[in-house]
């Protein structure tokens, strides 16, 4: 229901008795209590939903997606177009209520990340800005596992870049976009979104994408074993007689290619394979492994060593490229690590998420114990079902006796252990820092509570036992036989005793608001009034004469604490009363500023300068030459407390002319 229809529905008294509903509704059951409470119970509702449709799919094992809201699933490469398709895809979720942006990364599981950490961090932070969430998925195959990944959140929409591959790079096969098109079915729609870095190609490849991968390795094979013997066949079957030279050169062809796909060993294969079918076919005596003529002996020796060495040549040319994109994504890391230290960065979680994108993992937690003796436990961790000890993960990285960073998901390389070591440091560095922030912080708190403790006991000290002893002079007095008072001296002593105790009221109402400000326990109660019905209130503990109000009729009404704001109005006034000059009045004056209500208080004294401005409003502190009955220098600060509890703010400014305006 709509707050305004259930509170109709208790006016008319179909929820409360008669005598409870003006109660009900002037307290709990005011429109903003309804209004958020209201939008809870939709979220919460919204959160049961899908949790009940995720449940119902997974029992009757549907695949097919039910667009019951947008759900955009963006395909992230890494590269520097992601931010181009993050922001497109937040457009077209804004087209539609309850839209939502799901950022994924697809990266294989073998080797350090393909994508450019830092871009990655920089992409993770803009979809998060946006109000999207970021996802880290593994797969080998990409546009496999984008769909799945799409169809298991239930999306409806996938935002995709346009390819950057060169255009003779499609002789090697469709790009992503164009298979998760093609397979995605009636139920996805694929939007393919134009970049500044279309066809550029994607640079030098790092480490993961350098590596052969299994289609590529068995492709290689095939054309080093069955190629040459396809070749041979063919060969055999064609009436044109192309001379030993060029039978040569086409073997010599597959074994190029065999090296080009699959390194040494294929090719290897590719240049045994070619020449026994060259000598058994092509050589006379035909089908026969011996040779006739010494001429196509140094034939299929020079066949075989141009063979050999190209393989070699090839090979060593994908280790050397290897060997360089490893390098720089090794670089790519440790210079992260090194800008997180100098930028002072302490989120281990974040740290943590960088391990397990950088080295495709499932979880990474980091594990710590208080001796060799002492089991381990958690100190943070990411990914779902972290290790507990670092005997259950699959790479582990310890950091002394005490800590160990434990890696779920496949087993690490050796050569990506020294990478791994650097995180480890670091993330021993976050950790040491964490806790030093919160010891120093913990200081601070204990510095402050004993500067205010002895400020307190100073106050206790002077400002307390003066109009004590004032109170005990003059009770003292009254009560001695000593001494016949008249009229008019009983009256001046009974004004003492009273003005006494209203400062001791006044100083240990202050003390105990201080307390309660410290300590977090002032709960406002929030309700709609007029100023006029709160300022002129507060103004009864001045003079009448000391303070000129003005309040407009057609001042908007406020959502105040009535009590808090009285009090901090009151301690304002008093202490801007305190520094006027004889006979110029302070001015109390309210005007609206678009949605919020300006309340000034304008003296005439001495003023404060700038940079004392913000020290005037400390616990204990009192301005200038005050004397030193003159309080405990603790109104300021509790009407900025009480003030900034109830969601406003309390400054103070210059007066033209001169004096200061809080």
């Amino acid at each position: 229901m709509s707050p305004e229809a259930l509170r109709r529905r208790m006016a008319h008294g179909n929820v409360y008795t008669s005598d409870k509903v003006d109660a009900a509704l002037s307290n709990y059951f005011r429109p903003g209590n309804l209004t958020a409470l209201r939008e809870l119970a939709l979220l919460w509702t919204a959160d049961r939903v899908d949790e009940y449709l995720r449940k119902y799919r997974g029992e009757h094992n549907i695949r097919s997606t039910w667009q019951a809201r947008e759900r955009i699933v963006v395909g992230l490469t890494g590269g520097p177009e992601g931010r181009t398709l993050i922001r497109r895809a937040t457009r077209l979720a804004e087209k539609g209520a309850g839209g939502e942006v799901l950022a994924v990364y697809i990266a294989r599981s073998d080797g350090l990340t393909a994508a450019s950490p830092k871009e990655l961090a920089v992409q993770r932070t803009l979809v998060e800005d946006l109000g999207g969430t970021f996802h880290h998925v593994i797969g080998d195959d990409v546009p496999t596992a984008l769909l799945e990944f799409a169809r298991g959140v239930n999306a409806t929409q996938i935002v995709l870049g346009s390819s950057r591959r060169r255009t003779w790079q499609y002789v090697f096969g469709p790009g992503v976009g164009q298979t998760v098109a093609r397979d995605s079915g009636p139920d996805l729609d694929v939007h393919i979104v134009t970049h500044g870095e279309v066809a550029k190609g994607r640079g030098l490849p790092v480490a993961r994408g350098a590596r052969l991968g299994r289609s590529r390795i068995l492709a290689a094979w095939t054309i080093g074993v069955a190629g040459p013997a396809c070749l041979a066949l063919l060969l055999t079957h064609v009436d044109a007689d192309l001379g030993l030279a060029n039978d040569m050169l086409l073997f010599l062809a597959l074994t190029v290619a065999a090296a080009l796909l699959g390194g040494f060993l294929p090719a290897l294969a590719s240049a045994a394979a070619g020449s026994l079918l060259l000598n058994w076919f092509f050589t006379p005596p035909v089908h026969r492994l011996t040779i006739a003529d010494p001429k196509n002996i140094v034939a299929l020796v020079v066949f075989l060593g141009v063979a050999m060495s190209v393989a070699s040549v090839v090979d060593l040319a994908a280790r050397r490229t290897h060997q360089a994109a490893r390098l720089r994504a090794e670089s790519e890391v440790l210079s992260y690590l090194a800008g997180s230290v100098l930028r002072g960065e302490t989120s281990l979680d974040a740290l943590l998420e960088r391990v397990r994108e950088t080295f495709s993992m499932e979880s990474v937690a980091l594990l710590e114990r208080e001796d060799e003796v002492e089991p381990w436990t958690p100190v943070a961790s990411v990914g779902p079902h972290p290790a507990a000890r670092p005997e259950e993960a699959d790479a582990d990285m310890p950091v002394g006796d005490r800590l160990a960073l434990a890696l779920s998901g496949r087993v690490l390389p050796a050569e990506d252990r020294r990478v791994l070591g650097a995180f480890a440091a670091q993330a021993a560095v976050v950790l040491d820092r964490q806790r030093l922030v919160g010891e120093a912080e913990e200081a601070r708190k204990l510095a402050e509570g004993n500067k205010i403790r002895t400020s307190l006991l100073a106050a206790v000290s002077h400002d307390l036992r003066t109009p004590l002893a004032g109170i005990k002079a003059s009770v003292s007095s009254l009560r001695s036989d000593d001494v016949e008072w008249s009229e008019q001296d009983r009256a001046e002593l009974l004004e003492g005793i009273e003005a006494g105790a209203d400062r001791l009221d006044h100083l240990v109402g202050n003390l105990l608001d201080m307390s309660r400000l410290r300590t977090g326990t002032v709960t406002p109660l929030m309700r709609v009034v007029d100023l006029d019905e709160v300022v002129p209130m507060a103004l009864g503990g001045v003079p009448d004469d000391s303070a000129e109000l003005d309040i407009p009729e057609t001042l908007p009404m406020v959502e105040v604490d009535k009590g808090l704001l009285e009090r901090a109005v009151a301690n304002i006034v008093e202490n801007a009363v305190k520094y006027s000059p004889g006979g110029v009045p302070v001015a109390v004056a309210a005007s609206a500023l678009g949605d919020r209500v300006e309340l000034r208080v304008v003296d005439r004294g001495p003023g404060v300068p700038d940079e004392a401005k913000d020290g005037i409003f400390e616990p204990f502190q009192r301005f200038g030459d005050a004397p030193r009955g003159s309080g405990v220098g603790l109104g300021l600060a509790v009407a900025r407390g009480f003030v900034e509890a109830m969601g406003g703010t309390l400054g103070a400014e210059d007066t033209p002319g001169g004096g200061l305006t809080m």
